[in-house]
This record gives C-alpha cells, structure tokens and sequence, in this order.
C-alpha cells in the first residue's frame, strides 16, 4: 500500500543527551533514524549542541513537538512554528509531528489533555494543523493520543481522528502503544481501530511500554519495556499495511543503551519477519 512512510527508514530511537557520546563514538547500526523533541534543542549550543549538529550531518532525525498545543483555543504559537522550521532546516530534519491533544489554557498545563470528539472539534483542530502546514511549507503528522477521559463525547474516538487528517489533510504519527492503551481503558477492539484508519497517511510508529494500573486501567508511561500484546498489534499493523518506520519510546526509567538497543533489534525482528512473508505472498 502507498504510505506517507518515505521520510525515513526501518527501526528507530529517540535520541537521549546522556547517549550522545556514545552514539558518536560508536553509531548503533540497527539504528535506522532518531526522534527529538525539537523545544528542547532548538536553543542547545555549547558542546552538546555541537554534539547534535555531529549526528544530524550523518544520521535521519524526525521532529516530534511537545508544546504546540495543536487543539488549544489559545492563539497558535506561530512564533514556534518559525524556530521549528528554521531548525529543521538548518539541521536537515525529515518530518514534525505533533499530538493530537492540547496542553495550554491561558498558560501550559504541563499535561497532554483530551480534544473533545465533536465535530466541530474537527474544523478548529484541524484549521490550526492546516495553518502549521502552510508555515513549515510541509505536512505535518498528528499522533493518537492516549486519554483517560472523553469530556463532551459526540464522535468515537476513530471517527474523530479519521475526520481531522481528512480535514487538515495530513500525515499520521501511529501510536501502537496509545492505541493498546486506549482499547484496554475504553474496552474497544484495537484489531478495529487499526482497520479503520486511512495507512497512506502513515508517516512512522511509535511503540512504547506503559504501566499497569489494574487490569482495566492502564497508564501510558513511556517507563517500562514494551509488552507482547503491544508488540504483536505492531505486528498486525504491519500484516494489514505493510512494514513502516516504527521508533521505540524510552522517556522514564531508562536503561543502558544496550538495553534500548534490545527493543529496537525486536522492532526490526519483526519488521524483516513481515517483509519476508510479504514477498512469499507476492512471489
């Protein structure tokens, strides 16, 4: 199937600050691209900032924002739109992401919070996306997010994701581990959710673990190894669309490098699995 999955390539990582020195000394080959949240280097300078320019002259980087506040109704943060787009430019970056969510009301909230699913949710989300597109000059992927509440409900969570990449006509971020998390809190069928989405649009995927609240009650983390149910609804994406670029999120409790290295070796196991039976099918 013809994807938005061209920027970058294979099993990725997002890029740490305690790994880069190791990273530049001796480059993980199963790494096939790194993510960074761009707030948080956009003004590095000083060793570190030489460290990074080192890596994005030789390595793919994607953009993954954390502070647009894409469905806030506080005015767009142009401002950072710009430094966003100077920065990729500056240092060759692939793609930007953001979330489908907001964390700002008269000031940052600190939090990703639940875009109510109503319609005309869609329009002002989607009117905002639209705008971010035409200053970057580029599309933009939006993530599913995970949520623990559905204030104002009118649309299924599906149908409401589904209108706002139709409207704003962009990319998505595929969040495997959102996605699980989601089905299990909201008891819905992951498998259903994964068909009902237009895969053209998938830019990459995010695979990440999460923590055990209770049985019913799930907490998207970021803090803990990926678990099998997790890896195999990534594995039954790639069965329904094909293999896309799929990074591993690490952003509490992380481990050593080599740990890391473990995941991403698993996402790229599964990746070549996929690809060998889609050529058996197509031989």
């Amino acid at each position: 199937m013809d994807t938005a999955s061209d920027v970058v390539y294979g099993a990725g990582l997002g890029l740490r600050r305690a790994f880069l020195n190791r990273i530049l000394e001796a480059p993980p080959k199963t790494i096939g691209f790194y993510e960074i949240a761009p707030e948080n280097w956009i003004t590095m300078g000083g060793k570190s900032g030489k460290q990074f320019r080192a890596l994005t002259e030789r390595f793919d980087f994607v953009c993954h924002g954390l502070s647009l506040s894409i469905g806030s109704t506080d005015s767009l943060d142009e401002k950072l739109v710009q430094d966003v787009k100077r920065f990729m430019a500056e240092h060759q970056i692939k793609s930007y992401s953001e979330h489908l969510s907001y964390c700002s009301k008269g000031g940052h909230l600190y939090d990703l919070m639940p875009i109510p699913f109503t319609p005309e949710a869609v329009f002002h989300v989607a009117a905002r996306i639209k705008r971010v597109q035409d200053i970057l000059e580029q599309k933009i992927a939006i993530e599913n997010v995970s949520y623990y509440a559905a204030p104002g409900q009118e649309m299924e969570e599906i149908d409401f994701f589904n209108a706002v990449v139709e409207e704003a006509d962009c990319n998505i971020l595929l969040d495997i581990n959102n996605l699980y998390v989601n089905s299990i809190n909201h008891s819905y069928d992951a498998e259903a959710f994964l068909k009902a989405i237009p895969a053209r649009r998938i830019n990459y995927a995010h695979i990440a673990g999460h923590y055990v609240e209770a049985e019913d009650f799930l907490i998207d983390t970021h803090g803990a190894d990926v678990i099998d149910p997790v890896w195999k609804l990534l594995g039954k994406a790639y069965e329904l669309y094909g293999v896309f670029p799929t990074l591993l999120e690490r952003d509490f409790n992380i481990p050593a490098l080599d740990e890391l290295l473990k995941e991403v070796d698993t996402i790229r196991t599964i990746q070549n699995a996929w690809r060998m039976q889609q050529e058996k099918l197509s031989a």
